[in-house]
């Protein structure tokens, strides 16, 4: 009995003393971590984005007037010169209105140069009123200087002279009267034409207004470049000012990226971009961002400052770094796969004796492939960069392997 006592006491103090001992650190495979190690030195902060190559310059092509498709001539993907006609509709209501203007245009044409036939017909006739009169005028005159003569001489009487002077006045008050009614005649034509002139141009221009509208049924490009997209098809109908096909220059393009917003905070217009379109790495600059952001990232316009390699075409996958800032002579290390910057987080880093400890590390400005380092390492320390969140109840690790 004394010995089992003495037993059970022996058995439930190391019981304690083992209870009081830490857990064994767990074995991690040196193969299967990614190591990091702590330098010194100038780092670029950059934003990583993923987006595709934009034409800068875009025309949606639409029509004056609504129809029906009737042929498409052009596809997706075919090029494209000013004028060149990508698909024909048809209106037959806007047909018979084009014949309906061209015969009210030639009825108003047609009263017009009747209006100003009878014009002519009635300047004529206040033109021969006047030489009437001038011609009466001046023979009255001439018969009034042969009797003056005459009467000089004894042969005709007062009486007779005076008549002739009364009837000169008349005939030269006759001739003033026939040239104003002349003027007055040509300052009314103006006004007298205005009516007929006025339909004639109306009517005209509602038959230009409706050829245009008809010349519009065969819908042409804008401009020169690729047909990017048609978006009917035959039989679709078409309302006037819709959208019928997209062109696109296809030698100015831009890259639109799409960055993180939680990103975003130092970017600025004109920051220096490289993009990589997977057949080259072009330079750029920012030229547009976004004002607000959509599912979590905020659009990038980059302006290419360099020509595109060959093979680049519109809508082709890019990704886009931006420069925002050079940190010089700081501690830096490569990204790990978590935390943000300007942010405390735990690493493991690594000793002597190949074990790896829990370490609480601040972190500063980070950039697509580096962080800064504000404390808890220095220069020379190597850290597990790859996720060790299975071992968050552990402070240390053994490292196996090499």
């Amino acid at each position: 009995m004394v010995l089992g006592g003495v037993l059970l006491a022996a058995v439930a103090g190391i019981s304690y003393w083992v209870s009081g001992l830490e857990p064994a650190a767990p074995s991690v495979q040196y193969s299967s971590l990614y190591l990091g190690t702590v330098k010194r030195g100038n780092i670029m902060r950059e934003v990583h984005g993923a987006g595709t190559l934009k034409p800068e310059d875009i025309r949606i092509v639409t029509s004056r007037a609504s129809g029906r498709v009737e042929r498409i001539i052009l596809r997706a993907g075919a090029p494209v010169k000013a004028g060149t006609p990508i698909l024909e509709l048809v209106n037959p209501d806007l047909r018979q209105q084009q014949s309906d203007a061209k015969l009210a245009w030639s009825a108003a044409e047609a009263n017009l140069k009747l209006a100003q036939s009878n014009l002519r017909t009635q300047r004529a006739r206040e033109d021969s009123s006047v030489a009437s009169a001038q011609s009466r005028r001046n023979v009255a005159a001439a018969e009034l200087n042969a009797q003056k003569k005459l009467g000089e001489q004894g042969l005709v009487s007062e009486l007779t002279i005076k008549r002739l002077e009364a009837a000169l006045d008349q005939e030269e008050n006759a001739l003033q009267m026939a040239i104003k009614t002349r003027e007055a005649t040509i300052s009314t034509e103006e006004s007298t034409l205005a009516p007929a002139s006025v339909q004639a141009t109306t009517q005209k221009q509602r038959f230009e207004q409706v050829t245009l509208q008809v010349e519009d049924l065969t819908v042409k490009s804008p401009m020169a470049g690729i047909l990017q997209e048609v978006s009917l098809e035959v039989g679709a109908s078409v309302a006037a000012g819709g959208p019928l096909a997209r062109v696109s220059d296809p030698t100015k393009l831009k890259a639109e990226v799409r960055i993180s917003e939680t990103t975003t905070r130092d970017l600025a217009i004109g920051q220096i971009a490289k993009i990589d379109t997977r057949v080259g790495v072009v330079r750029g600059h920012v030229s547009r961002i976004d004002p607000a952001a959509t599912g979590g990232t905020v659009g990038v316009d980059v302006t290419l400052d360099e020509a595109l390699p060959a093979g680049a075409r519109p809508d082709l996958s890019v990704d886009g770094t931006i420069e925002l800032q050079r940190l010089e002579n700081v501690l830096y290390v490569e990204s790990p796969t978590f935390g943000q910057e300007n942010s405390k987080i735990t690493l493991f880093k690594l000793l002597p004796n190949r074990d790896a400890v829990r370490t609480q590390v601040v972190l500063g400005k980070r950039s697509v492939q580096f962080v800064e380092v504000v404390e808890g390492l220095q220069v020379g320390d190597q850290v597990v960069l790859s996720d060790m969140s299975q071992y968050d109840g552990f402070e240390r690790v053994r490292i196996a392997g090499s």
